[in-house]
């Protein structure tokens, strides 16, 4: 019985040839799609897209450490930070 992660349908499924003329089902491994950007779509600039890459990778270069890292673009995050320091710093205090 497969493992419970591919135990759906939504896996590729592959009959493979054994040696002794019996037959067995793989599963394919999926594709990890590039990071985007969770306010335009764009692509984001963060090299490794696989994650058996990021494992192998070091602590400190498996998250970008500024602010909102890996959620939004270079260009959104320009223009998020400019939009957060033209807001006067009451209106944007929590009021409790």
């Amino acid at each position: 019985m497969p493992r419970p992660t591919l135990r759906t349908r939504s896996k590729k499924r592959k009959p493979t040839p054994l040696p002794g003329g019996r037959s067995q089902v793989s599963h394919k491994k999926e594709k990890t799609s590039n990071q985007k950007c969770s306010n335009c779509g764009r692509n984001l600039n963060f090299e490794p897209h696989s994650t058996i890459k990021i494992r192998k990778l070091p602590k400190n270069q498996k998250k970008i450490s500024r602010i909102y890292g890996g959620q939004l673009c270079h260009i959104c995050l320009r223009d998020a930070l400019k939009q957060a320091t033209r807001t006067p710093w009451l209106s944007r205090r929590k009021t409790q």
